[in-house]
């Protein structure tokens, strides 16, 4: 019985681990718990394991190591605090609150205009803020009452809050694909490279929905009242500052072409954008109004966070910033973002600082205690367990996508998408990669696949997020001074099902197609017309050029060195002499042939012989074979 357990340690350990989890116990301790319970018992069990366990005592050495090294020096995991830092600050200094309004008012004479706002800031506050829960509990609280004031149906409004605020976990900077690329071992620059296209794919997949709800149910998405468009209409002095933006953008590229060729376009649109801001900023203030408000609101409130994007992605893409850097430049780009607002006090500064501790603090412990179960899971050979259950799947790599995509589904019913990145995907990992799969586009499946867990009922975490900040009894309204029924919590279950629906068609669009994350790759490079040419010299002398062959070390698997020289192939092994390599040199090779008899000359009678000449060799030019290098004796 007990050689059964110890031969069974891997899994046995694995469902103990569930266990705790579903009875309640907080991640960090069942995960350090179980890894120091296991391991005493391993040590114990060793000896019976016919060698499957490899645990001792003095193994739990290398725990503080394993914390300092491999946690608390982790320069990668430090762009986390940074990036909460700054989602949290912009949060509080009111820019989502002036996105949302500005291009609700854009869109706002269009049928679902208001739904199309939130799916775009969304993703903007994505792109900046890389936090869900800032994301949807801001969006929540400004556009859900415009939504329902306005007539939007509860359950269409409240998913897509719902689901625009999870865009926050694919499109960088993410803190999820920060912790993915720690966990895979990959480059965080690469992870973002890879998850770009995607997270932009499926943010045109939400705002196809609302199109198609739109003609399907034109009543649940209704267009804003003119009265409601303070900022009236202007669309076409908006397309035409664009078209000077563009027309700056171009000619500026022309000018900078030839002296500054792979970066003339950025620097182009760095020029363009900031005229077009410059401008905006002049005509604002000056009364001038060669713009309409609603294109000097467009340009001035647009163009602040798309130059922070620029500032954290673009650096990191660019190569110029490592995410690290990056998240210390954005984090210092938002302070400065909400002094300009006027929106900075210390009291902003000390919530922020209070939250980033709190979600730091919170990795850092679910990090240490990973650590402490997988030294016991790696001692008892679980991850050889995982990989050999993984790998012999049917249906190959695709196969092993599907599975783990429904089980990591499955599993975010429960876990949230840190405890599946610390706790699941280092078992996954070692499989992937034996399966051949690009650990990028792995992490990048998994990225939308936890996405898809903040949103599922009963236990998505954006559903809970919202469900915070929605009414939960009736309210009067503000503007309308009307009585407004409340958000029903089933209203925003079945509003999530659709977009997690849409989300499950991406997984299986991303695993179809993953040219759309390969791209980080770059072009491959052609090697079809590459020639290798080796100079006939070299360093063989006499007549044979190049290098000769590896005589000295004897002919290649066994092989008989022919004895006419070495011009003749041999059978097998590594063939004979290469062509334009010369011939072997008598010195390192094959015996040298004896050399034609000469006549020695007479000695004179009172002196010593004269040297004899050595014949002309290859080789290196010293003589004959050394010894013990080939040669005869």
């Amino acid at each position: 019985m007990m050689e059964l357990i110890a031969q069974n340690m891997a899994p046995i350990m694995f469902v103990s681990l569930i266990v705790f989890l579903l009875i309640g116990y907080p991640v960090a301790f069942a995960l350090a718990a179980n890894g120091l319970l296991f391991f005493i018992i391993g040590v114990e069990l060793a000896p019976l394991s016919g060698g499957s366990i490899n645990l001792s005592w003095p193994l739990l050495g290398a725990l503080p190591d394993r914390f300092f090294g491999g946690v608390v020096a982790n320069e990668t995991l430090l762009a986390i605090p940074f990036f909460t830092f700054m989602g949290i600050v912009l949060e509080k200094s009111g820019m989502a609150e002036d996105l949302l309004d500005t291009i609700g008012q854009l869109f706002g004479p269009i049928r679902g205009g208001l739904a199309y706002a939130v799916i775009i800031v969304g993703a903007l506050l994505a792109a900046t803020t890389g936090v869900v829960a800032a994301s949807v509990i801001a969006m929540g609280l400004i556009s859900l009452p415009i939504m329902l004031r306005y007539g939007y149906d509860r359950r269409v409004a409240s998913g897509v809050i719902a689901a625009s605020g999870t865009l926050a976990q694919i499109i960088p900077p993410s803190l999820v694909l920060i912790v993915l690329a720690d966990q895979l071992g990959r480059s965080v620059g690469d992870m973002y490279k890879g998850a770009m296209i995607p997270g932009l794919v499926l943010t045109g997949f939400y705002m196809l929905y609302i199109f198609v709800v739109s003609m399907i149910r034109p009543q649940y998405l209704p267009a804003l009242p003119k009265e409601a468009r303070t900022l009236g209409s202007g669309v076409t002095s908006l397309v035409v500052a664009l078209a000077g933006a563009g027309v700056i953008f171009w000619l500026t590229t022309r000018w900078l072409g030839p002296d500054h060729a792979a970066d003339a376009p950025i620097w182009g649109l760095v020029i363009a954008v900031s005229v077009i801001y410059v401008v905006a900023l002049i005509d604002k203030a000056t009364g001038i109004n060669m713009m309409s408000r609603l294109a000097q609101q467009v340009i001035i409130v647009l163009i602040p966070p798309l130059a922070l994007i620029f500032l954290v992605l673009g650096t990191i893409f660019l190569g110029i910033a490592t995410p690290t850097e990056g998240g210390a430049m954005g984090a210092v780009g938002a302070l400065f973002m909400a002094g300009i607002k006027k929106r900075l006090s210390m009291d902003v500064i000390r919530q922020a600082l209070y939250a980033t501790t709190r979600l730091s603090a919170f990795v850092m412990f679910i990090l240490i205690g990973a650590r402490v179960f997988s030294l016991t899971f790696y001692g008892v050979n679980g991850h050889l367990w995982v990989e050999h259950l993984l790998t012999s799947l049917p249906g190959g790599e695709y196969g092993f996508l599907i599975v783990v995509s429904i089980m990591v589904f499955l599993l975010a019913f429960f876990l949230d998408f840190f405890e599946l990145a610390f706790i699941i995907v280092p078992l996954l990992a070692p499989a992937a990669e034996a399966l051949g799969i690009d650990l990028i586009w792995f992490g990048v499946i998994l990225g939308v696949n936890m996405q898809t867990a903040f949103m599922h009922p009963p236990f998505g975490f954006a559903l809970f997020y919202l469900r915070s900040v929605a009414p939960k009894g009736e309210y009067i309204d503000k503007v309308t001074k009307k009585r407004m029924a409340p958000v029903r919590t089933g209203q925003i279950y079945w509003g999530a099902v659709p977009f997690v629906c849409i989300q499950l068609v991406m997984i299986g669009v991303v695993i179809a197609f993953p040219g759309m994350v390969m791209h980080y790759k770059g072009a491959p490079v052609d090697t079809s017309n590459v020639r290798l040419e080796i100079p006939a010299g070299g360093m063989g002398g006499g007549t044979g050029g190049g290098f000769g062959s590896l005589g000295g070390l004897g002919a290649p698997f066994g092989q008989q060195a022919p004895v006419d020289g070495g011009t003749t192939a041999p059978s097998g092994g590594l063939g004979g002499t290469p062509p334009g390599l010369g011939a072997p040199p008598p010195g390192l090779g094959a015996p040298a042939p004896a050399p034609a008899p000469t006549p020695a000359p007479a000695a004179p009678a009172d002196g010593p012989a004269p040297a004899q000449p050595a014949p002309a060799q290859g080789g290196l030019g010293l003589g004959g074979p050394p010894p013990g290098l080939g040669g005869s004796n």
